[in-house]
């Protein structure tokens, strides 16, 4: 909950526009954070020839001189906007490859143009005014507890111990203690620097008609007690009213409930967002919320996730893009659609009905399907992809698979 922090006008049109040819800048080493994956040999810059293949490079010159390494920053990436500028993300030394890849990724699902939606066909518009408005996305170490100095630099703050990656151990317990916050962080940065927040002295945005029923959405919501849930937090409301925050941190807490990031919480059996919002689940949007539901209704925002997300090297067993009561993760990695499964253990993934993309990592891995090995049309293309067709209607839909070995069936197992 940090939109309060991002300010408008971080960087200069001079400093945006050298950003975007990523300048390699002072030497650094990419160290990981306690869990994640390690790099191992690296080049003159200090970063290892897979950090570079991930499209991560040392902080540029021109960049430098703020996020510095004396702040710790040691490594950059970006989201190029069609007006080819670049929304910038920068990241201290703590943070693994797969946080900064996981960060960027969310971004890029943010943006990533969502067909036939009222506001989301085209979001060209969207990422031109986040570069034109400075937008920088800072991953920072540790926690926000107000001992790291770089939050007090322009731009949208998270913090690595709430960035959680697929597959490792605090996306598959679904640890609160290092809660899955990027995407609330993010959106607040979409939403201040690219739809646009009105109250304020001007409008920066590109979506006013869109913020104009988030803003209706939550007035409703905070009137009617579906958001801002419980007395002891009047004093937080006054302070995201004097901020002018409402309408912000609202869309985060359905946003969050609608890609299942409360679904396994134990906190409350029916509210989210720290038990702040009505609704847990997608399902209790709709039947709790309804304005809140009509704002992620074919408007902007995907009904599944439209990034690759990269498996951490740490998994091992059966990686669930179907809903499993039994695995707290699946609330969340039911809206997952394409998977690339990193390192080198024997894992697996048991498909949804998103028609996945599953490209399997350097061991023995399989794909799990729901019926007999007769419900599908399997096809083996000359460039060793192979496709998985389901014959039964709105079950397992047409999957994609490439380097895995193992396709798994009720009835038998296919050797590839």
């Amino acid at each position: 909950m940090e939109s309060n922090k991002v300010k408008i006008g971080c960087l200069s049109p001079l400093v945006m526009a050298l950003a975007i040819m990523s300048l390699p800048g002072c030497n650094s080493n990419s160290a990981q954070s306690a869990g994640h994956s390690n790099q191992t040999a690296v080049n003159s810059n200090g970063l290892s020839a897979q950090t570079l293949e991930l499209g991560i490079t040392s902080v540029p010159e021109n960049l430098s001189v703020t996020f510095s390494s004396k702040l710790k920053f040691n490594r950059y990436t970006k989201v190029m906007a069609s007006n080819g500028k670049a929304i910038h993300i920068v990241a201290q030394d703590k943070l693994s490859d797969n946080q900064i890849v996981r960060a960027r990724s969310i971004l890029e699902h943010y943006l990533a143009p969502y067909s036939g939606s009222v506001y989301g066909a085209n979001k060209t518009a969207i990422a031109n005014k986040m570069t034109e408005n400075n937008a920088t996305l800072l991953l920072l170490n540790g926690s926000d507890d107000g001992t790291n100095p770089a939050a007090e630099l322009d731009g949208q703050p998270l913090y690595q111990n709430e960035i959680q990656v697929e597959g490792h151990s605090w996306y598959i317990n679904q640890n609160y203690d290092h809660r899955d916050a990027a995407f609330e962080e993010i959106l607040h940065m979409v939403h201040d620097y690219g739809i646009g927040v009105d109250q304020n002295e001007r409008f920066v945005g590109a979506l006013p008609a869109y913020q104009a029923e988030i803003r209706s959405a939550q007035v409703r919501a905070l009137t009617d007690n579906l958001w801002g849930i419980g007395s002891g937090n009047k004093a937080w409301i006054q302070e995201l009213t004097a901020e002018n925050s409402l309408s912000q941190e609202y869309l985060a807490a359905v946003v969050d409930s609608f890609y299942g990031l409360w679904g396994a919480w134990s906190g409350s059996n029916t509210n989210g967002m720290w038990g702040l919002y009505i609704a847990k689940t997608r399902a209790e949007i709709s039947s709790e919320d309804m304005l809140g539901a009509q704002l992620m209704a074919n408007k902007f925002f995907h009904p599944y996730l439209t990034y690759n997300a990269r498996i951490d090297e740490s998994f091992k067993g059966d990686f669930s893009l179907r809903l499993d009561p039994k695995k707290p993760y699946t609330h969340h990695s039911q809206y997952l659609k394409d998977v690339t499964l990193t390192g080198s253990n024997a894992s697996n993934v048991i498909v949804n009905q998103f028609d996945n993309k599953i490209t399997g990592n350097s061991g023995t891995n399989k794909v799990l399907f729901s019926g007999n090995s007769s419900q599908y049309i399997i096809d083996k293309q000359q460039d060793g992809i192979v496709v998985i067709t389901d014959l039964v209607d709105s079950r397992d839909g047409v999957n994609t698979v490439n380097d895995i070995e193992e396709l798994v069936f009720n009835d038998v197992t296919v050797f590839l």
